[in-house]
């Protein structure tokens, strides 16, 4: 999908007040866990809004599967409509009815009776505005990461799964991924006693993804660099942090027992993509022109209710290796992800480090020694499975998904706030509790359900 959606009249026209809604659940009673849903459907059917990589890849995960169709996708490129179709008919499974009549086709498929659920997998800027659609039609939302970009957006998205009843799940796979989950199983045994401190984020070399071919972006690039390029252009801040926060905020009971309070971000200069342009296509390149606004690197803490703080760093214009750089600290030890060491008061011999491996097998998550047979090959080393497994499951069963609008909200925010937060030169800034204060009360539900 393309990203030429005029939010502004979108959310004049369709999207409900940031903060005129009265206090009620973010899941309607109807999806309370203590009372369980109707009887599920035999099989959850899903759409899809956006069918490139991404989309397709949840699509193709979705096939493997006995429990779900899929009776329309949507997609404004009738090349990726093509590719899914074929998929369609090579799984067994009947082509669905494709919906691409320019950007705003995916209001029709809504109104569709025969979809449970939707799973959005286009550009940033329509995250927000097709999720609040999907909610108001009565169906579940899937939504891609990041889930909004400002923070009325993020309001948004809770206003309306209050509103509608209906739940919205951020698909933040990287909160499945296997040694990420047995940290959590072993912070949940109080392996690391109280939790003090973590660590995250997205450190990444995107140079490639956000010029292709070449040195292109914008209408001459293929792929993302069609469309993620030009937020590096005009955005400051950490505009990927949900890879990183998703996990540490499960850790931290986050809208569960606690939250996040308040930020503070600094950025450095912007050098990087430009350096990246003048070797891929020389100084005398048009992009060689562009000022880019994103600065190399953007390190960002957060402090919470609880008194922990978080560390998050957004690395996507310099050479380097990957890494979400977890680290979880906390009075007995602490786990590091990069050079996967560990140290654990009482085990590890003092003051040397541990590897890690033998711990995360010892403390392999029971979701894992579940399906990791269904995991294997699904994507991102097995975690793509679990996300899509989570809501096709909460589908089928009418029950919350394990990751909610809240949730969605809260890992989100960090984008605009973060940006704020450089703009005046490193100025804390508040974060909106879009619990509305629940957070107090509520209980932690992620991977906490034998089957999802």
């Amino acid at each position: 999908m393309t990203p030429l959606l005029n939010r502004r009249t979108f959310v004049k026209n369709n999207l409900l007040a940031g903060t005129g809604l009265a206090l009620s659940p973010v899941i309607s009673p109807a999806f309370s866990p203590d009372k369980p849903g109707t009887k599920a459907p035999r099989k959850a059917r899903i759409g899809f809004i956006g069918v490139g990589l991404r989309g397709t890849n949840h699509l193709q995960n979705l096939l493997y599967r006995d429990d779900a169709v899929v009776p329309a996708i949507c997609d404004v490129d009738p090349a990726r409509i093509r590719i899914v179709q074929d998929r369609l008919v090579k799984a067994g499974h009947k082509k669905a009815e494709a919906y691409t009549d320019g950007e705003h086709a995916y209001l029709k498929m809504l109104q569709r009776a025969d979809l449970d659920g939707v799973i959005i997998a286009t550009p940033w800027e329509w995250h927000t505005p097709m999720a609040v659609a999907v909610m108001k039609a009565g169906k579940y939302a899937g939504v891609e990461v990041s889930a909004a970009n400002t923070v009325e957006e993020c309001w948004d998205l809770v206003n309306t799964s209050e509103a509608t009843g209906m739940p919205c799940m951020i698909l933040e796979n990287v909160c499945y991924r296997r040694d990420v989950m047995a940290i959590l199983n072993m912070v949940r045994q109080g392996l690391f006693g109280e939790l003090v401190h973590g660590q995250c984020g997205y450190q990444h070399d995107l140079r490639a993804v956000k010029f292709e071919p070449g040195a292109e972006f914008g209408p001459q690039g293929v792929h993302e660099a069609r469309w993620r390029t030009a937020h590096s252009v005009s955005r400051n801040g950490d505009l990927y942090p949900t890879h990183g926060i998703g996990p540490i905020a499960t850790y931290l009971d986050i809208n569960r027992g606690n939250r996040f309070v308040s930020l503070t971000s600094t950025a450095t200069k912007a050098r990087g993509l430009h350096d990246y342009v003048v070797a891929k296509g020389g100084a005398d390149h048009p992009n060689a022109k562009v000022r880019f606004k994103l600065g190399d690197v953007v390190t960002t803490v957060i402090q919470t209710a609880n008194g922990e703080s978080v560390l998050i760093t957004h690395d996507t214009n310099l050479p380097r290796p990957y890494s979400l750089g977890f680290r979880v600290q906390g009075t007995k030890g602490l786990w590091m992800n990069d050079g996967n060491t560990i140290y654990i008061e009482g085990r590890s011999k003092p003051h040397q480090w541990e590897p890690s491996e033998a711990y995360l097998k010892e403390y392999d998550h029971p979701l894992w020694k579940r399906y990791e047979a269904k995991a294997t090959g699904s994507g991102h080393g097995g975690m793509d499975f679990f996300v899509l497994h989570a809501f096709v499951e909460a589908v089928k069963a009418k029950a919350p998904t394990p990751l909610d609008a809240c949730d969605a909200a809260a890992w989100s925010v960090i984008s605009p706030l973060s940006e704020m937060s450089v703009a005046a030169g490193g100025a804390p800034q508040a974060f909106p509790d879009f619990t509305r204060g629940r957070w107090m009360t509520r209980k932690p539900a992620f991977a906490l359900n034998d089957a999802y």
